[in-house]
């Protein structure tokens, strides 16, 4: 499924072909006390589909606030498409390549599904014949054609990730950050999202998702890196587990593979 079929422009022109869609060194994040991310040394493929993954509260969120330029780092060095941030100019003409569905969305809820795609084209400055035609398929594919007349405020929680899927690849992006992005979504739905996203993968992009949802990642990603109170604890590609699962690699990194009857008291054999 290729959504936005050929692209309508080169990618800009005099841009240098890079390794590292993403990179970070020593990025750091604090919140007074509280360190959410610690020394991050990330380093994301061109043109992979990659699983950022932990436990709640690892600083997953935060990590991608501080590389879609919501939060300021503590501390440390970011580049996207070998372009470092710390150059506020070229940080502004580098994310304009980027589409973001972040954690809590904040769509506006007073406007329909067309107009909220309208408003997100605009300004990323797209032409209105380019716009017209992006927005009909999306909401097409996305089957969200309701959006000609139904408000935002209407939407159930997975026509709202559509939405924010919507208008994240709306400006055809070389980067697409996703926070949890099947999170109430259908097993449909998701089916549709996971094609789009690898259809933009194949086009050369390069996407960047969380979930804690482990089968979709590990049928969906090329790519996996797995942080734990704030540290990177793993990095590399699926390939590169040595036959073990996702889920069997995570737990023995972040969690317990200790059987969880033992902890309620009433589950245990001798209660029974």
């Amino acid at each position: 499924m290729t959504i936005l079929g050929n692209r309508d422009k080169p990618r800009e022109e005099g841009m240098p072909t890079v390794d590292f869609a993403i990179e970070t060194r020593g990025l750091t994040r604090d919140f007074g006390a509280l360190r959410a991310v610690d020394l991050l040394d990330l380093k994301v493929k061109a043109g992979s589909l990659y699983g950022f993954l932990g436990r709640n509260g690892a600083g997953k969120s935060t990590t991608i606030k501080m590389l879609t330029g919501i939060l300021e780092p503590s501390r440390g060095k970011m580049f996207l498409l070998g372009t470092d941030l710390s150059d506020a100019a070229a940080a502004l003409a580098v994310r304009r390549r980027t589409g973001v569905v972040p954690e809590d969305m904040a769509l506006f809820e007073l406007l329909t599904g067309r107009e909220y795609l309208a408003f997100v084209g605009r300004i990323y400055l797209l032409s209105e014949d380019i716009l017209a035609s992006r927005i009909e398929e999306l909401l097409s594919v996305l089957e969200l054609g309701a959006g000609h007349s139904q408000l935002v405020l209407e939407y159930s929680h997975g026509m709202r990730k559509k939405l924010a899927l919507a208008a994240a690849l709306l400006p055809d992006p070389d980067i697409l950050f996703l926070d949890e992005p099947f999170e109430g979504v259908d097993a449909v739905a998701s089916r549709i999202m996971r094609d789009i996203l690898r259809s933009h993968v194949n086009r050369g992009s390069t996407v960047f998702v969380t979930s804690h949802v482990l089968d979709v990642v590990e049928r969906l990603c090329t790519d996996v890196g797995i942080i734990h109170n704030g540290r990177l604890v793993f990095e590399g590609p699926l390939a590169s587990m040595g036959g073990k699962s996702l889920e069997d690699v995570f737990l023995e990194l972040v969690g317990s593979t200790e059987d969880t009857r033992s902890g309620l008291s009433w589950l245990t054999e001798d209660d029974r």
